[in-house]
């Protein structure tokens, strides 16, 4: 089995921590079903939020949704001008047969314009 890394992003529509909860849970739960994978199937996810979201941390969605033993850390994503607003990113690795290749890597919503080379 191969350590692989799945992306993923979705923009929030505003600041409120069970927005987020939800918005983060809706994404993380579609990495998960889109790889086929379980919670057992994780090592460890990044994930970083934009400047202008203060209500919660990301991770506080993956725990809600029962990832409980997987190592999880949160960062502020860079300040860069033009940027799009309000977007948690995340980076998960994982240990999975699939190929690079094979991947869905998953941007919901407005996010998906934001790695249009990558997003399934």
């Amino acid at each position: 089995m191969a350590v692989r890394a799945v992306r993923g992003a979705v923009q929030l529509e505003r600041d409120e921590a069970g927005h987020m909860d939800e918005q983060v849970g809706a994404l993380l739960t579609e990495i998960l079903e889109r790889n086929d994978l379980a919670a057992d199937d994780l090592i460890s996810i990044w994930f970083t939020a934009t400047p202008d979201l203060h209500s919660d941390f990301p991770a506080a969605a993956a725990r809600k949704l029962g990832i409980v033993d997987v190592p999880l850390i949160c960062a502020q994503e860079l300040d860069i001008e033009g940027a799009m607003p309000r977007v948690v990113r995340v980076l998960a690795h994982i240990e999975s047969d699939r190929t690079r290749a094979d991947i869905a890597h998953v941007y919901l919503g407005a996010a998906a314009t934001l790695r249009k080379d990558i997003a399934q």
